[in-house]
């Protein structure tokens, strides 16, 4: 793919009014979510039910693309059609998550690092051939008493910017996920600047590893108050402080920027996006790429009755992403 094309479909990707939804969840993950509804987690269930949400009518209105798990891109429709394929015939990019998920990082006691590069040039050219068009690599944050380390953050970028390398060698646009985790007692301004060293780190990476930026997409975690904070920031600081963060990081060349709703509510993660996208004058799109803010009232729905709340689930599923999608326009009222 060249760099035209990889610049054309991270635009895509970013389109005015359309986000990602991330159907990317480990096995292990979806059991943990499917036992809170009471669903056995089977392959056969797991395969019904990203059918579901993927067939969602009218879904490609609001949805530009969707990150994959790998047993789900190998999967199909119940009637034979690879689920890579059917989005693609609809309108929708098929992506993957490629990393082998947060493990401790050595000599940094608490903190993780993102493993997953070994083998990961093969993989890709394989996911490729299944039909994705972009990939996803998540490190994982944390912050506590001394933590982040500059280690931990140096480490992770440097991860992250390898996996987009070998990305945009294969063909895929690559999405750079660094998370910072909402759990913890921090204040908003302790956020802010975990938030902006990393932003740093990562860019400083991407830009040693030649990697290009007009190709290539940040899913970004809000600039908020941790969980266990006595004081939450109102929507419009969590706004103005996530704009701010980014405008101060991220340079202006990158297609866009899309958000992970980790921790939110529905409801707080369209909420913020929408206000950040009514301060205006804003050097990229900012938009969604949520997992759980998408899904999980439709998972609730067809959980009671699979077969008689199919289409409601569904219905549901668009709601969200119609919500979303005025979001990030600015032009979500509630």
């Amino acid at each position: 793919m060249s760099i035209e094309q990889l610049a054309e479909t991270a635009q895509a990707m970013v389109a005015p009014g359309k986000g990602i939804i991330a159907i990317d969840e480990s096995t292990a993950t979806i059991a943990k979510r499917f036992a809170g509804v009471g669903i056995e987690n089977t392959e056969e269930n797991r395969r019904a039910y990203r059918e579901l949400l993927l067939t969602t009518p009218k879904l490609n209105e609001h949805i530009s693309g969707a990150i994959l798990y790998d047993e789900t891109i190998r999967q199909s429709t119940k009637d034979g059609v690879p689920f890579a394929k059917y989005m693609a015939d609809h309108g929708m990019i098929p992506g993957i998550k490629v990393d082998k998920g947060a493990h401790p990082l050595a000599g940094c006691p608490g903190e993780l690092v993102t493993e997953g590069l070994d083998g990961l040039r093969e993989r890709l050219q394989e996911y490729y051939k299944l039909g994705a068009r972009f990939a996803k690599w998540r490190a994982v944050i944390n912050i506590g008493d001394n933590t982040p380390s500059g280690t931990c953050i140096e480490s992770n970028a440097h991860a992250l910017a390898r996996y987009a390398a070998l990305c945009q060698e294969c063909g895929l646009v690559p999405m750079v996920e660094p998370e910072v985790i909402m759990d913890g007692d921090h204040d908003i301004e302790t956020c802010y600047e975990v938030t902006e060293a990393t932003l740093r780190s990562l860019f400083d990476a991407l830009y040693q590893q030649n990697v290009l930026l007009e190709g290539t997409i940040l899913k970004a975690s809000m600039v908020i108050s941790g969980k266990g904070c006595d004081e939450q920031a109102d929507v419009e600081e969590v706004a103005e402080s996530t704009v701010m963060c980014l405008k101060s990081t991220v340079p202006a060349i990158l297609p866009g920027v899309v958000f992970l709703s980790g921790g939110q509510t529905d409801e707080q993660s369209t909420e913020h996006l929408n206000a950040m996208n009514q301060l205006g004058n804003l050097p990229w799109p900012l938009s969604f790429s949520y997992g759980r803010a998408m899904q999980q009232a439709a998972l609730k729905l067809w959980a009671k009755d699979m077969k008689g709340n199919y289409a409601a689930a569904q219905k549901t599923v668009y709601e969200r992403a119609k919500d979303n999608g005025l979001a990030a326009l600015g032009k979500w009222n509630g």
